[in-house]
């Protein structure tokens, strides 16, 4: 049953239908712009077979809900019933809501949503400013980059990574992309060779903790070092550009607390950049870190100007918003 969901899911972008993967047994896929309106039926796939044990739900004109149901002796109970659907404006999307479930933890769903809209602004923005290539900064096991991709970005991307365990995971999730080049090393202000923090998970940092920091996240109180290598962005380059004939980089740095050192090694190559985003901090977690209205400040005397702030942490005490994924451009470069 599992292989014919993904068969599924396999089919519909050909189709002309743009899929998004919810989580097991369930993706909303809706009608891309342009392309022939696609008649879903309930309980039948693409190929019109019945395709017992999933349900198709319209939650909008032109949007789905596919979900795999629970089989009760010979009928399908579809799980599908719990999902509300709100509308997103006039934009045509919707947003599906398990109702009992966004109560529980209304934090949760905030950032959830901001990490969706946050992805999507990007890659309009990439689209907007004709970036062909995407610098992707501290990169762990890929996310970053797989989710340029499930958003529709297909020019290049060159992610940095030092840590073994997860240059390992990036390698894998790109090899099969010839487009998306992967370096096992981390950027600075200065070629070196240092030690990293190397078992926080998507937290490692060539940083230590602060005591806020210590008292916020468990996985600070133990330290296993690790010794990688540290680059230049700009003295990386032009290898990383080779073959673009027009290159419009994006630079995305997540580097807990280096971002501004990891700017700094650009130099005069920053200018190259038409757009840029960094994840800033309103409360430091590592120490020697700036907090964001520094580091903006040093982003906008580079000439980058903000089109979007979406937080990524809060206290689940206070409410308060812990770091920013900041996003800028160079509006002149827009063309517009």
């Amino acid at each position: 049953m599992q292989t014919l969901y993904r068969r599924l899911l396999k089919l519909l972008p050909k189709l002309g239908v743009q899929v998004l993967d919810l989580g097991p047994g369930e993706a909303l896929v809706s009608r891309r712009r342009g392309r022939a309106r696609t008649s879903l039926e309930p309980g039948a796939d693409l190929l019109g077979r019945r395709s017992s044990g999933y349900a198709v739900t319209p939650v909008g004109a032109d949007a789905w809900l596919v979900a795999r149901g629970r089989t009760e002796g010979s009928k399908a109970k579809p799980k599908t019933a719990k999902w509300k659907s709100v509308a997103l404006g006039q934009t045509g999307a919707h947003l599906l809501l398990d109702p009992a479930a966004s109560k529980g933890d209304e934090r949760v769903l905030q950032l959830a949503a901001a990490d969706y809209l946050c992805a999507h602004h990007v890659n309009g923005l990439l689209d907007k400013y004709q970036v062909n290539c995407v610098f992707d900064v501290g990169a762990n096991a890929g996310q970053y980059g797989s989710r340029l991709r499930r958003h529709g970005y297909t020019g290049r991307i060159v992610s940095f990574e030092p840590t073994a365990e997860h240059f390992a995971k990036l390698q894998k999730k790109a090899e099969n992309d010839p487009d998306w080049h992967v370096y096992n090393c981390g950027l600075g202000r200065e070629e070196a060779t240092m030690e990293i923090h190397a078992n926080w998970n998507s937290m490692n940092s060539l940083l230590p903790p602060t005591e806020y920091g210590k008292g916020r996240y468990k996985r600070f109180a133990k330290s296993t070092m690790e010794q990688i290598e540290i680059r230049r962005l700009d003295e990386v380059m032009d290898e990383a550009l080779d073959g673009l004939t027009d290159p419009r980089p994006y630079l995305k740095m997540d580097t807990q607390g280096y971002d501004l050192e990891v700017f700094a090694g650009a130099g005069k190559r920053i200018d190259d950049f038409v757009g840029m985003q960094s994840e800033v901090a309103l409360l430091r977690l590592y120490e020697g870190s700036p907090q964001m209205h520094e580091a903006v400040a040093v982003y906008e005397e580079a000439g980058f100007e903000i089109t979007g702030m979406y937080p990524v942490t809060r206290e689940p005490a206070t409410g308060r918003v812990v770091e920013f994924d900041c996003v800028m451009v160079r509006a002149a470069a827009s063309g517009g």
